[in-house]
């Protein structure tokens, strides 16, 4: 029998997480969290989910630390939403997902394990559950995030600069 080990995971799930807000580390660029950042604007961050559902599992998320939806302003919100769409035209050229689930989890009772807003965006796959995920409720790691975060960087940057072209 093979197992999966992912002994990091271990330490966050039993509490052994860095002093502070971990997106607010990210985006600070702190050394006590690893960053797969992706891609940022003026007031929001794209960055992979370290502990991925999926491959291309990403977190859009604010600059500024909020605990609600409610909470964020007008440019935010656009910001946000720009960048959620963005994601999902990276994905599809990246990842090529057969679907998506996109939400937000606000509250520990709701599944948020980070207390900063986050959206999820999780591309689904055809035939994604695997024999690990049936009888021992894991999940297998099909992607390293480090070439995950290469792939989806290298797309927003092409992205970018046709739009730079574009305007120009």
């Amino acid at each position: 029998m093979d197992y999966f080990f992912n002994f990091d995971k271990l330490d966050y799930l039993t509490g052994k997480k860095p002093d502070g807000c971990i997106l607010c580390l990210v985006r600070d660029g702190s050394g006590e969290v690893p960053s797969l950042v992706v891609h940022e604007t003026a007031s929001s961050m794209v960055s992979l989910n370290l502990y991925p559902y999926n491959p291309g599992h990403l977190l859009v998320f604010p600059r500024r630390h909020a605990r609600d939806v409610r909470e964020l302003t007008a440019e935010e919100r656009a910001d946000i939403d720009a960048l959620s769409r963005l994601c999902l035209d990276m994905l599809d050229s990246t990842h090529g997902p057969a679907g998506y689930n996109i939400g937000y989890n606000m509250g520990l009772v709701a599944g948020a394990s980070i207390d900063h807003l986050h959206l999820h965006i999780i591309p689904r796959y055809p035939r994604e559950i695997g024999i690990a995920e049936l009888l021992a409720g894991s999940r297998v790691l099909v992607q390293n995030p480090l070439e995950t975060r290469r792939l989806l960087r290298a797309r927003f940057a092409e992205a970018a600069e046709a739009a730079a072209r574009a305007q120009a």
